[in-house]
């Protein structure tokens, strides 16, 4: 396994002079969320970084991102609107120069708050739905949120927001894409993304459950271009497809250390929204060290900075400044080391295991009700269940792939 802790392991020692700056700065300010979503990003041991930044730390953090660069900027979590300084720090990001967006389940949001948010000079809002049916949508995000979703969706139109909705895909879903467009057009959004799940965090837990088979996905592609055919003009769909099933991996987050900067509620940085999870990558702080010296110095952002680090058979891959070897945390996850080929590239040696996975979700029955998912328990994020796991990981010999049984719905 790659042990990124080690000295030395700067591609250069001068690194201000050749990285360029971050473009976008996430700002997780909180793991806390009333939602309970079985494909959440955020880390498994969640409850064990619950020592959220102050209002005054966030803020140097913001400044300091915009003197390094960053120009865009998201406030996300858990559920950014659980913290009462939000529009606090939208209103010095504002002043800063920043292009804000709050990427948001919509609880919390009411007139009141959508008022001072635009006052405070919040750009965009993006509002999260699970599906188009108030069934499915509170099943997977084990609440009852559907109809308080699409109250908040009406208000962000009469506030004067872009209308911007985010549904994350999987086998549950996916053959609703119909009408999922449908209730977005219903509710007129400009922009829907339709986001594919990637097996990261609780994703990945719930990966047997979720996985779709290349049936669903072609289908639902299809419906998408029948879609962007007639409708192209007054909503913008993106379909962004899970890694699983391409044959070339994406950039990571479009490069390691290249463009993104993430910040986790306690002030942890991140090269990438999952960055938390590789062992031997000791993430520096916020409070620790200055922003600048993070993103140009620190052991952890120059790791997979540009092509140093690679192994065969991405180091003599003629495409490889074209995928930069794809998903670090992909590759760890699926190979147990870091710095191997992404396996979801067809000329990785490990190919074959993002085939096998593939194969084992298109033999699976499709678990079109909720008496079909209580036969295949989903693990639902939650904190009780963060701290089982975290608890699990602590055991001596816990491995990077051990699993956790899967819990009941909360």
């Amino acid at each position: 396994m790659t042990d990124l802790s080690q000295p030395g392991s700067q591609p250069n020692s001068n690194a201000a002079a050749v990285v360029p700056p971050p473009l976008w700065l996430l700002a997780e300010l909180t793991y806390r969320c009333p939602l309970h979503c079985a494909f959440c990003y955020n880390p498994l041991d969640y409850t064990d970084h619950n020592r959220e930044l102050s209002t005054e730390q966030w803020l140097d953090v913001l400044r300091e991102a915009r003197a390094l660069g960053a120009v865009q900027l998201g406030f996300s979590g858990g559920e950014p609107l659980v913290r009462d300084d939000l529009e606090v720090l939208v209103e010095e990001a504002h002043r800063l120069g920043f292009y804000t967006n709050l990427i948001t389940s919509g609880v919390g949001l009411n007139d009141q708050r959508l008022g001072d948010l635009k006052a405070a000079g919040l750009d965009h809002i993006q509002l999260s739905f699970q599906d188009s049916t108030q069934q499915l949508n509170d099943f997977l995000s084990s609440t009852r949120t559907f109809e308080l979703k699409q109250r908040v969706a009406v208000a962000l139109k009469r506030h004067g927001f872009p209308m911007v909705m985010n549904c994350v895909l999987h086998r549950y879903n996916l053959p609703h894409v119909g009408k999922i467009i449908e209730m977005a057009l219903a509710l007129g959004a400009e922009y829907l993304e339709l986001a594919n799940t990637q097996y990261y965090g609780w994703a990945r837990e719930n990966q047997a459950q979720l996985m779709p088979t290349r049936e669903q996905l072609e289908e639902a592609e299809a419906v998408v271009a029948r879609y962007r055919r007639t409708h192209g003009e007054r909503c913008k769909i993106f379909f962004v497809v899970p890694d699983y099933f391409e044959r070339r991996p994406k950039r990571c987050m479009n490069g390691w250390g290249a463009v993104f900067l993430g910040v986790a509620p306690d002030g942890a940085a991140l090269p990438c929204h999952a960055a938390r999870g590789l062992p031997g990558l000791t993430l520096p702080n916020v409070k620790d060290m200055p922003l600048r010296e993070i993103w140009y110095d620190s052991d952890a952002f120059n790791g997979f900075r540009g092509l140093h680090w690679m192994k065969e058979p991405c180091r003599s891959c003629d495409e490889k400044e074209l995928d930069l070897g794809g998903c670090r945390c992909q590759a760890y996850l699926l190979t147990g080391d870091a710095a191997n080929a992404d396996p979801v590239c067809d000329k990785s040696p490990f190919h074959e295991t993002v085939v096998k996975i593939v194969r084992r979700a298109a033999e699976a029955p499709a678990p079109e009700t909720t008496a079909a998912a209580r036969e295949q328990p989903i693990l639902f994020r939650n904190d009780a269940n963060s701290r089982k796991l975290a608890a699990a990981a602590r055991e001596p010999g816990a491995g990077g792939d051990d699993r956790a049984s899967p819990g009941a719905q909360p």
